[in-house]
């Protein structure tokens, strides 16, 4: 049975150089057989998480129940029924854009967090394989250090039950109105879709 490898996008630009790097590793993980599909964040209702904790409550393994009414359940469940994942969102004022973290925040129903204890214990343990890609007008190995965006990710795919396995960030990427990505960092988007449908 081929694998299902999702990938969710927090980019305001469509087409912009984070997206081609989703569309270059979801080609690769399609010639490794996968199966895949794309979330764009920007064409879904996803409200504010109010932190009311009722998702929080009930023990168990199974994802809590959030009390809004939006596009959530639906991307969840995706994620859920996922054997790999894809996490896009270009840096916006040293982190992630605004719309992904609102995603973000909606992940707490992955938590166990009943009234009275200190902090949340994660429902899931990190196993399946997540890839990682974000940009940013400054240079790759810069923006890494000095931008938050790859550990919001990284945080993102934990919460689900992810594991990092590779992780994209393309630097320089305001140069041009209409960026492009370079062909090495082509080559690297498709190595890391194979890798993410044969892990």
């Amino acid at each position: 049975m081929a694998k299902k490898i999702i990938a969710i996008t927090g980019s305001y630009r469509q087409g912009g150089v984070t997206d081609q790097a989703v569309a270059e590793v979801l080609a690769g993980a399609r010639e490794a057989g996968a199966e895949t599909g794309t979330i764009d964040l920007i064409d879904r209702r996803v409200e504010f998480c109010s932190n009311c904790r009722s998702c929080t409550q009930e023990p168990g393994e199974k994802r809590g129940a959030c009390v809004l009414n939006d596009d959530m359940e639906s991307i969840l469940s995706a994620i859920d029924a996922a054997d790999g994942l894809v996490l896009a969102a270009p840096v916006n004022c040293f982190n992630v854009t605004a719309i992904f973290r609102r995603f973000m925040e909606r992940l707490l129903s992955y938590a166990y967090w009943p009234w009275g204890a200190l902090g949340p214990e994660m429902r899931l343990r990190a196993r399946r394989p997540a890839v990682l890609i974000t940009s940013s007008a400054m240079p790759s190995l810069f923006g890494r250090v000095a931008t938050g965006a790859i550990r919001a990710l990284k945080g993102t795919a934990q919460a689900a039950g992810f594991r990092p396995a590779g992780s994209l960030f393309i630097g320089m990427a305001s140069m041009k109105e209409r960026p492009s990505l370079s062909e090495g960092e082509k080559r690297r988007a498709r190595a890391l879709g194979r890798r993410l449908a044969a892990a």
